[in-house]
């Protein structure tokens, strides 16, 4: 291999490892919520670099050596103990990427990348769509109670058309939303 495309291999595989960490949802969560402090936005990134330089540094890696190795990197860096399973699933993509680095696989690398790339793209697409039918469901919901609120009015307000019905003072009216009925004399 030349050292120019040693080097366009290289490029692939850090932008592979980025498109893995940036589709991980642990590491998502706690960047968005600040597990890292005001800087995480900057370890995130820093954690790309040294997933890469601990591959290259490290050329026969287990897959138990990756899961422990992120695994520390989220403790420490992140305050976060990663419980949802997610560990094998990141070390295994990141694994077989460095793989197609070693061989100077460039176009495997683009592929997995890629690959990763769409099925987050899905899951944010598969996301946004639940929100809007919740919003959706939501306003169905406000709606309803204006409605049932607007009933209730209704129901308050004394008939005066008859001298024996029955009026409702607001005084009448108890806490928990029932009403005391009483009868004209």
């Amino acid at each position: 291999m030349m050292a120019g495309a040693g080097e366009a291999v290289r490029t692939l595989f850090r932008a592979g490892v980025r498109v893995v960490l940036e589709a991980w949802p642990a590491l998502k969560i706690a960047v968005e919520n600040g597990f890292g402090g005001v800087h995480s936005q900057e370890k995130a990134e820093w954690l790309e670099s040294a997933v890469e330089d601990y591959f290259i540094c490290n050329a026969d890696l287990e897959l138990d050596e990756v899961e422990d190795f992120l695994e520390e990197l989220m403790t420490n860096e992140f305050d976060t103990i990663v419980e949802d399973g997610s560990l094998p699933q990141v070390s295994q993509q990141l694994q077989t990427m460095f793989h197609h680095f070693q061989r100077g696989d460039g176009a495997a690398l683009k592929e997995m990348a890629s690959h990763i790339t769409q099925r987050k793209c899905r899951a944010t697409a598969l996301k946004t769509a639940r929100e809007t039918n919740e919003d959706e469901d939501d306003a169905d919901s406000v709606e309803e109670m204006e409605v049932t609120a607007t009933n209730d009015v209704a129901a308050l307000q004394p008939e005066t058309s008859d001298s024996n019905s029955q009026t409702i003072k607001e005084e009448d009216i108890v806490e928990d939303g029932w009403t005391i009925v009483r009868r004209k004399k």
